[in-house]
């Protein structure tokens, strides 16, 4: 519950996620010489939201190192990337203050954001309320909500059981 507490566990996964991602790459990119097919070789399970920083760790690469265009890596990522999440209770679900997520990891931040505004867009395009947006966004009330990055992010979400699957689409990720 303590600032620094919260640092240091933001900085333990974004390493963890980091390093696990840059080795997949690496590993893929060795053997296919290409990011195109990542989708069909390799599945990034979000295991609940402490891996959820691997979505934009992934664009970061595929954006800066690799060189992809912004549409290209996110159709990479969408393919690559599915998600269980493992509370029904909205308030315990991981959200990081925006200031310390910005200024601990400015380029995942910027990331995130243009992830979120282009999601934003597109539900406003589909004629989603204003409210509903405000609550689907990644970023909002000053946190950046690791559950509605990885959902938004995923082609595939699922609870821990069908059960449970079915209380997210009721409740939590109703929207």
């Amino acid at each position: 519950n303590h600032t620094e507490g919260k640092s240091l566990r933001l900085n333990q996964q974004y390493f963890l996620v980091s390093a696990t991602v840059q080795d997949i790459i690496r590993r893929h990119l060795r053997k296919y010489k290409t990011l195109t097919n990542l989708g069909e070789k390799v599945a990034i399970h979000l295991n609940d939201t402490h891996p959820v920083l691997a979505v934009p760790e992934l664009m970061r690469i595929m954006l800066d190192e690799c060189g992809y265009k912004w549409d290209d890596a996110w159709a990479i990522v969408k393919k690559t990337v599915a998600y269980t999440n493992h509370t029904v209770m909205k308030e315990a679900l991981e959200c990081w203050g925006e200031d310390m997520f910005r200024q601990k990891l400015p380029r995942i931040y910027q990331i995130v954001c243009e992830i979120n505004r282009r999601y934003l867009e597109e539900l406003k395009w589909k004629g989603v309320s204003d409210e509903q947006i405000r609550r689907m966004s990644a970023i909002g009330d000053g946190y950046v909500k690791m559950a509605n990055l990885a959902v938004l992010s995923s082609h595939k979400v699922n609870g821990v059981s069908a059960l449970h699957s079915e209380i997210l689409k009721e409740t939590v990720f109703s929207d």
